[in-house]
């Protein structure tokens, strides 16, 4: 259906290459002409004011949730004036020893425009969007959505 690229650019700066020395910056090029400048997470010796891998999975997972959400209320007519979302992603050991995003917790607060949906019906909304999310569905990271609020 369709492809998405990325062009990945780094290079050295540090005169040695060493777990300890080598810099971590680089950065995220699309075709549309973005860059977005990128690092590892700071416990990993990266630059803090650089977006991470770890943070841009959490976004990702939450950004395709609210956008599925987003199409499903205005295919059925559901009025949306605003979304806000804080995610967390957990990243944790396995008991293989491997680092990993176990999980994702996803915290949209939702203001609808006329009458608000149920709890009942923002919750089967949120199902809805869960299950026809591209990113959810080709990650094995568990995701819940905790206490939606319209």
């Amino acid at each position: 259906m369709g492809q998405h690229k990325a062009t990945i650019a780094w290079h050295r700066t540090s005169s040695d290459f060493t777990y300890e020395s080598y810099n971590r910056d680089h950065e995220w090029r699309f075709e549309n002409g973005m860059s977005i400048p990128a690092s590892a997470a700071p416990e990993f010796r990266g630059t803090a004011n650089r977006l991470d891998p770890e943070e841009a999975f959490v976004a990702s997972i939450s950004s395709c949730h609210m956008l599925t959400f987003l199409a499903i209320c205005a295919r059925r007519r559901l009025w949306v004036d605003e979304y806000n979302d804080q995610a967390i992603g957990f990243l944790e050991g396995t008991t293989q020893g491997k680092l990993r995003i176990t999980r994702v917790e996803l915290a949209p607060s939702i203001r609808f425009g006329g009458k608000p949906p149920s709890a009942a019906q923002l919750e089967r909304l949120h199902q809805q969007s869960h299950s026809e999310c591209f990113i959810a569905n080709s990650v094995t990271t568990e995701i819940v959505v905790k206490a939606a609020r319209g």
